[in-house]
């Protein structure tokens, strides 16, 4: 057995009160009544997935293989890497193994890899740290692994630097860092959540060739059970920092056992039939949701609602540097027209770089005229928004909102939930008197499912799932008519993910909301969307009702797009 973890407990220490250290536990249930951690095996060339919610201990789990945990944390019971006791290891030992023998793959790759140091420089470290090799000998193989990974102009990318890289190329990147050394044991936690589906399947297929060439064992962390059903051997799932249910990937997407892997499987829209709502699960394991109610269809949407936007040959493009004085154009969107009604929603998908979100950016006039030209018209209530002066536009930008897709990034940290909620209402006049906009504040944290609570509360103290519903209470401050969701629910959890999608539905029915939804899952497009715009290298390839272009696409283009969709262990058994 390659890989033992037995009876594994992560707590945190917290600082002391009163003289007593505080503990949070992330793993196991510490001393309690009924104490007990998280236990599984992973053979030599094999791949074990550790699956569920944010906050369920996965990552934890992993990271304590190596100990790539804060000083405050606590490790109990046992984890035998090759017959060695990895809680025993000191530094001198781990560093021995970290990149040689245990490497790892982390989901976002432009934090991972230094910005300073050139792609060569950053595949070199660990060959010549650990292999001895010299620098010549280290670039020939810094090549080869490019070349291995299947990264374009294998030569110039040593060169580079992760900046000048797309997100599937860093992650390429990464993945050649990691087998540069050959490891037995490949730790990938979630590498492939931020990527649209056809780069995810390069990679799903890279590493999966990878992991045969090399026959090393795999630990791949994952919420998407439609990934882990295509990679895995053996599933681990896990709740609140303990296993829930484990066991080979045909019996766990087979025939599950535990009812949290049942609800996490029923809680994913799916490709195949659109319902009116998703399965949340909490409300499956209390048996409060009734499978014909999740199961019933959606409703067709008002053909002749009022137009809300059309736009009419929408360009956008940007200036490129070109030698050492010149420039050249870049055009990232090109003549894209659409027409989108009161109450409905447009999805927007395609590859990254199709140009999904410079179109909605555009259309609310956040990337200005000054980095490039614009051309088309973008027609709102009579007005071409892209002709609107300076004071016009803040007139109208309040009607027009935006969710982007980091709930991390997009709140100010150093706000409460109230300054957040207040500061559009007092820049925009909405309210007569403070009590009156804390008031409004507070129903919309209401209708979004927060706490009266959370006002006071600072944007690191809630989970993405809560900080992505304050990001929407803050659009819907502005009584807005048009949303532009940007990936807003891509680096969500499908619990999490499924919450957020209920609320948006439930907010357009009430309020008459139009939403341009942005996003490579076309699952989840096909739960949002009532009409589908298919782009690529910034042109509208396909624009067609959503069921018309996902069960019968005319183009090749979106064949490529829905044939690279996971489906999960049944799909592709």
């Amino acid at each position: 057995m390659l890989l033992t973890i037995r009876d594994l407990r992560v707590a945190f220490r917290l600082g002391k009160v009163a003289g007593i250290t505080q503990r949070v536990q992330a793993v196991g249930r510490g001393e309690g009544a009924a104490p007990g951690g998280v236990s599984f095996d992973l053979p030599e060339n094999s791949t074990l997935a550790l699956v569920g919610e944010s906050g369920s201990g996965k990552s934890v789990t992993a990271m304590s293989i190596l100990n790539l945990l804060p000083d405050n944390a606590e490790r109990q019971g046992a984890i035998t890497f090759q017959g060695r006791d990895m809680l025993a290891a000191n530094l001198h030992d781990l560093q021995r193994l970290r990149g040689k023998d245990i490497a790892c793959v982390f989901q976002d790759p432009l934090t991972s890899l230094n910005p300073v140091f050139s792609i060569g420089e950053q595949i070199c470290e660990p060959l010549i740290k650990h292999l001895a090799l010299s620098r010549r000998a280290a670039l020939e193989r810094a090549e080869a692994l490019l070349v291995e990974v299947g990264l374009p102009e294998p030569k110039r990318r040593l060169a580079s630097y992760p900046h000048e890289l797309s997100g599937g190329q860093q992650q390429r990147v990464m993945i050649a860092i990691a087998i540069s050394c050959e490891p037995k044991l490949l730790i990938a936690d979630e590498p492939t959540t931020a990527l649209d589906v056809t780069i995810q399947r390069q990679i799903l297929e890279l590493l999966g060739a990878l992991k045969q060439k090399h026959r090393m064992s795999m630990l791949f962390i994952s919420h998407d059970l439609g990934v882990v059903g295509e990679i895995a051997d053996h599933v681990v799932v896990m709740r609140e920092g303990t296993v829930r249910e484990q066991g080979p990937v045909a019996q766990i997407f087979g025939a599950p056992q535990d009812l949290y892997t049942k609800a996490l499987l029923a809680c994913r829209p799916t490709l195949e039939q659109r319902s009116a709502r998703l399965m949340v699960i909490d409300d499956h394991i209390d048996g409060a949701y009734a499978g014909t109610q999740a199961a019933t269809a959606a409703v067709i949407k008002d053909a002749s609602a009022p137009v809300v936007i059309e736009a009419t040959r929408l360009s956008k493009s940007f200036w490129l540097r070109s030698g050492v004085f010149g420039r050249r154009e870049f055009k990232a969107v090109r003549d894209a027209s659409f027409t989108l009604r009161r109450g409905h929603t447009l999805g927007i998908v395609g590859e990254s770089g199709s140009g999904k979100t410079t179109l909605g950016l555009t259309l609310l006039r956040l990337h200005e005229a000054s980095g490039g030209p614009q051309q088309g018209r973008a027609m709102f209530e009579g007005r071409d928004l892209l002709a609107l002066n300076k004071h016009e536009m803040l007139a109208v930008r309040k009607r027009l909102q935006v969710v982007f897709q980091n709930p991390y990034a997009s709140l100010n940290p150093r706000f409460t939930v109230a300054q957040t909620l207040l500061e559009p209402m007092l820049i925009h006049a909405i309210g007569s008197s403070t009590a009156e906009r804390e008031a409004r504040a507070l129903s919309l944290l209401a209708k979004v499912g927060l706490p009266e609570s959370a006002l006071n509360k600072y944007p690191h103290e809630f989970s993405g799932g809560q900080r992505q519903r304050i990001a929407i209470a803050r659009c819907l401050t502005l009584n807005p008519e048009v949303l532009v969701l940007d990936e807003a629910v891509s680096a969500l959890d499908v619990s999490v993910q499924a919450q957020v999608l209920n609320l948006l539905k439930d907010l357009q029915d009430e309020l008459g909301l139009s939403y341009i939804f942005i996003s490579h899952d076309l699952a989840v497009v096909r739960f949002m969307a009532d009409e589908v715009l298919v782009m690529k290298d910034g042109a509208v390839v396909e624009q067609a009702s959503v069921a018309q272009i996902l069960d019968a696409p005319r183009e090749e283009y979106t064949r490529k797009l829905l044939g690279a969709i996971p489906r999960g262990y049944r799909a592709a058994a």
